[in-house]
Protein backbone atom coordinates (compact mmCIF):
# COMPACT_ATOMS: atom_id res chain seq x y z
CA UNK A 1 0.00 0.00 0.00
CA UNK A 2 1.30 3.47 -0.91
CA UNK A 3 2.13 5.42 2.24
CA UNK A 4 1.56 9.19 2.47
CA UNK A 5 2.69 11.71 5.05
CA UNK A 6 0.08 14.41 5.63
CA UNK A 7 1.18 17.58 7.44
CA UNK A 8 -1.91 19.61 8.32
CA UNK A 9 -2.81 21.43 11.55
CA UNK A 10 -6.49 21.97 10.72
CA UNK A 11 -8.02 18.88 12.33
CA UNK A 12 -11.32 18.91 10.44
CA UNK A 13 -9.64 19.49 7.08
CA UNK A 14 -7.11 16.76 7.86
CA UNK A 15 -9.90 14.29 8.66
CA UNK A 16 -11.59 15.10 5.34
CA UNK A 17 -8.35 14.51 3.45
CA UNK A 18 -7.65 11.27 5.30
CA UNK A 19 -11.12 9.93 4.44
CA UNK A 20 -10.60 10.90 0.79
CA UNK A 21 -7.15 9.34 0.53
CA UNK A 22 -7.97 6.17 2.43
CA UNK A 23 -11.02 5.65 0.21
CA UNK A 24 -8.58 5.83 -2.71
CA UNK A 25 -6.60 3.00 -1.03
CA UNK A 26 -3.70 5.09 0.29
CA UNK A 27 -2.28 4.67 3.77
CA UNK A 28 -2.06 8.05 5.51
CA UNK A 29 0.00 9.08 8.53
CA UNK A 30 -1.13 12.50 9.77
CA UNK A 31 0.91 15.04 11.73
CA UNK A 32 -0.20 18.43 13.02
CA UNK A 33 3.24 20.00 13.33
CA UNK A 34 6.45 19.96 11.33
CA UNK A 35 8.63 18.54 14.07
CA UNK A 36 6.54 15.39 14.44
CA UNK A 37 6.44 15.05 10.66
CA UNK A 38 10.22 15.37 10.45
CA UNK A 39 10.70 12.78 13.18
CA UNK A 40 8.38 10.39 11.30
CA UNK A 41 10.55 10.58 8.17
CA UNK A 42 13.47 9.16 10.18
CA UNK A 43 11.44 6.07 11.07
CA UNK A 44 9.17 5.51 8.07
CA UNK A 45 9.70 5.42 4.30
CA UNK A 46 6.94 7.46 2.66
CA UNK A 47 5.96 7.43 -1.00
CA UNK A 48 4.80 11.06 -1.04
CA UNK A 49 4.44 14.11 1.20
CA UNK A 50 1.32 16.31 1.37
CA UNK A 51 2.36 19.45 3.24
CA UNK A 52 0.59 22.49 4.60
CA UNK A 53 2.88 25.53 4.98
CA UNK A 54 1.71 27.41 8.08
CA UNK A 55 2.00 24.73 10.76
CA UNK A 56 3.53 24.81 14.27
CA UNK A 57 7.20 24.22 15.20
CA UNK A 58 8.61 23.71 11.68
CA UNK A 59 6.71 25.19 8.73
CA UNK A 60 6.15 23.10 5.62
CA UNK A 61 8.64 24.95 3.43
CA UNK A 62 11.43 24.68 6.01
CA UNK A 63 10.60 21.02 6.56
CA UNK A 64 10.87 20.17 2.88
CA UNK A 65 14.06 22.21 2.51
CA UNK A 66 15.61 20.20 5.35
CA UNK A 67 14.51 16.91 3.81
CA UNK A 68 15.86 17.86 0.40
CA UNK A 69 19.19 18.89 1.93
CA UNK A 70 19.36 15.37 3.38
CA UNK A 71 18.89 13.91 -0.14
CA UNK A 72 15.28 12.95 0.50
CA UNK A 73 13.68 13.14 -2.96
CA UNK A 74 10.25 11.85 -1.96
CA UNK A 75 7.57 13.52 -4.15
CA UNK A 76 5.93 16.45 -2.35
CA UNK A 77 2.79 18.52 -2.91
CA UNK A 78 2.03 21.67 -0.94
CA UNK A 79 -1.63 22.13 0.08
CA UNK A 80 -1.99 25.70 1.30
CA UNK A 81 -4.16 28.79 1.45
CA UNK A 82 -1.25 30.95 0.24
CA UNK A 83 -1.89 32.55 -3.14
CA UNK A 84 1.00 34.99 -3.53
CA UNK A 85 3.73 34.36 -6.08
CA UNK A 86 6.50 34.82 -3.51
CA UNK A 87 5.29 31.88 -1.45
CA UNK A 88 4.75 29.85 -4.59
CA UNK A 89 8.36 30.53 -5.56
CA UNK A 90 9.63 29.60 -2.09
CA UNK A 91 7.67 26.35 -2.23
CA UNK A 92 9.19 25.22 -5.50
CA UNK A 93 12.67 26.37 -4.51
CA UNK A 94 12.37 24.26 -1.36
CA UNK A 95 11.89 21.22 -3.59
CA UNK A 96 8.14 20.93 -4.09
CA UNK A 97 6.88 18.95 -7.07
CA UNK A 98 3.40 20.47 -7.11
CA UNK A 99 1.24 23.07 -5.37
CA UNK A 100 -2.51 23.23 -4.70
CA UNK A 101 -4.26 26.28 -3.28
CA UNK A 102 -7.07 25.76 -0.78
CA UNK A 103 -9.92 25.28 -1.35
CA UNK A 104 -9.23 22.73 -4.08
CA UNK A 105 -11.23 20.03 -5.80
CA UNK A 106 -10.70 16.63 -4.18
CA UNK A 107 -10.58 14.85 -7.54
CA UNK A 108 -7.85 17.23 -8.70
CA UNK A 109 -5.74 16.29 -5.69
CA UNK A 110 -6.11 12.59 -6.50
CA UNK A 111 -5.28 13.17 -10.17
CA UNK A 112 -2.19 15.20 -9.34
CA UNK A 113 -1.06 12.69 -6.72
CA UNK A 114 -1.52 9.76 -9.10
CA UNK A 115 0.40 11.56 -11.85
CA UNK A 116 3.21 12.47 -9.47
CA UNK A 117 3.53 8.93 -8.14
CA UNK A 118 3.40 7.52 -11.64
CA UNK A 119 6.25 9.80 -12.75
CA UNK A 120 8.27 8.66 -9.77
CA UNK A 121 7.47 5.00 -10.56
CA UNK A 122 5.49 4.60 -7.34
CA UNK A 123 2.28 3.55 -9.05
CA UNK A 124 2.80 0.28 -10.88
CA UNK A 125 0.45 -2.68 -11.27
CA UNK A 126 0.90 -4.98 -8.29
CA UNK A 127 0.81 -8.75 -8.76
CA UNK A 128 -0.54 -11.04 -6.04
CA UNK A 129 -0.51 -14.59 -7.31
CA UNK A 130 -2.67 -14.58 -10.45
CA UNK A 131 -4.15 -11.20 -9.52
CA UNK A 132 -2.87 -7.93 -10.99
CA UNK A 133 -4.03 -4.74 -9.30
CA UNK A 134 -3.79 -1.55 -11.38
CA UNK A 135 -4.17 1.27 -8.84
CA UNK A 136 -4.08 4.01 -11.46
CA UNK A 137 -7.14 2.73 -13.32
CA UNK A 138 -8.63 1.03 -10.25
CA UNK A 139 -8.95 -2.32 -11.96
CA UNK A 140 -8.06 -5.91 -11.08
CA UNK A 141 -7.27 -8.74 -13.48
CA UNK A 142 -7.15 -12.45 -12.76
CA UNK A 143 -4.80 -14.19 -15.12
CA UNK A 144 -5.32 -12.25 -18.33
CA UNK A 145 -8.98 -11.50 -17.65
CA UNK A 146 -10.06 -8.02 -16.54
CA UNK A 147 -12.69 -8.39 -13.83
CA UNK A 148 -15.93 -6.42 -14.16
CA UNK A 149 -16.31 -5.12 -10.62
CA UNK A 150 -18.63 -2.60 -9.03
CA UNK A 151 -17.05 0.05 -6.79
CA UNK A 152 -17.80 -1.93 -3.64
CA UNK A 153 -16.73 -5.27 -5.15
CA UNK A 154 -13.44 -3.65 -6.15
CA UNK A 155 -12.93 -2.20 -2.65
CA UNK A 156 -13.72 -5.57 -1.04
CA UNK A 157 -11.35 -7.51 -3.30
CA UNK A 158 -8.55 -4.97 -2.70
CA UNK A 159 -9.10 -5.40 1.03
CA UNK A 160 -9.00 -9.20 0.81
CA UNK A 161 -5.87 -9.12 -1.37
CA UNK A 162 -4.09 -6.73 0.99
CA UNK A 163 -4.74 -9.25 3.81
CA UNK A 164 -4.11 -12.38 1.75
CA UNK A 165 -4.31 -15.57 3.85
CA UNK A 166 -5.35 -13.51 6.88
CA UNK A 167 -8.77 -12.84 8.33
CA UNK A 168 -10.40 -9.52 7.47
CA UNK A 169 -12.78 -8.49 10.27
CA UNK A 170 -16.30 -7.51 9.24
CA UNK A 171 -15.82 -4.19 11.03
CA UNK A 172 -12.96 -3.35 8.67
CA UNK A 173 -15.09 -4.31 5.67
CA UNK A 174 -17.87 -2.02 6.91
CA UNK A 175 -15.40 0.88 7.24
CA UNK A 176 -14.00 0.26 3.77
CA UNK A 177 -17.25 -0.25 1.85
CA UNK A 178 -19.64 2.16 3.54
CA UNK A 179 -19.43 5.70 4.86
CA UNK A 180 -20.84 6.55 8.28
CA UNK A 181 -24.03 7.84 6.62
CA UNK A 182 -24.62 4.60 4.72
CA UNK A 183 -26.09 1.44 6.10
CA UNK A 184 -24.05 -1.69 5.53
CA UNK A 185 -25.12 -5.11 6.77
CA UNK A 186 -23.84 -8.65 7.12
CA UNK A 187 -26.27 -9.64 4.38
CA UNK A 188 -24.87 -7.01 2.01
CA UNK A 189 -21.33 -8.26 2.68
CA UNK A 190 -22.43 -11.81 1.86
CA UNK A 191 -23.88 -10.58 -1.44
CA UNK A 192 -20.56 -9.04 -2.44
CA UNK A 193 -18.60 -12.09 -1.27
CA UNK A 194 -20.86 -14.38 -3.31
CA UNK A 195 -20.47 -12.10 -6.32
CA UNK A 196 -16.66 -12.41 -6.08
CA UNK A 197 -16.97 -16.18 -5.79
CA UNK A 198 -19.09 -16.25 -8.95
CA UNK A 199 -16.58 -14.13 -10.84
CA UNK A 200 -13.66 -16.17 -9.53
CA UNK A 201 -14.70 -19.82 -9.12
CA UNK A 202 -11.05 -20.88 -8.79
CA UNK A 203 -10.38 -18.85 -5.65
CA UNK A 204 -11.33 -19.69 -2.09
CA UNK A 205 -12.88 -17.12 0.24
CA UNK A 206 -13.44 -18.56 3.70
CA UNK A 207 -16.11 -17.38 6.11
CA UNK A 208 -14.42 -17.07 9.50
CA UNK A 209 -17.45 -17.45 11.74
CA UNK A 210 -17.93 -14.52 14.09
CA UNK A 211 -14.91 -12.70 12.66
CA UNK A 212 -15.02 -12.00 8.94
CA UNK A 213 -13.58 -13.42 5.70
CA UNK A 214 -10.26 -14.70 4.40
CA UNK A 215 -8.98 -14.95 0.83
CA UNK A 216 -6.84 -18.09 0.69
CA UNK A 217 -4.22 -18.57 -2.00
Amino acid sequence: MIKLLLLEDDTLFAETLIDLLEEASYEVLHFANGQDALNATFKTKFDAYLLDINVPLIDGVSLLSELRSADDNTPAIFLTSHKDKEMLQKSFLSGADDFLTKPFDSDELLWRLTALLKRSNKVQPVSVGKFTHDRVHKSISYGNVLLELSKKEYALLVLLLSHLNASVPKELIYDELWSSSEGGSDGAIRVYINRLKQLLPEIKIENIRGVGYKLVQ
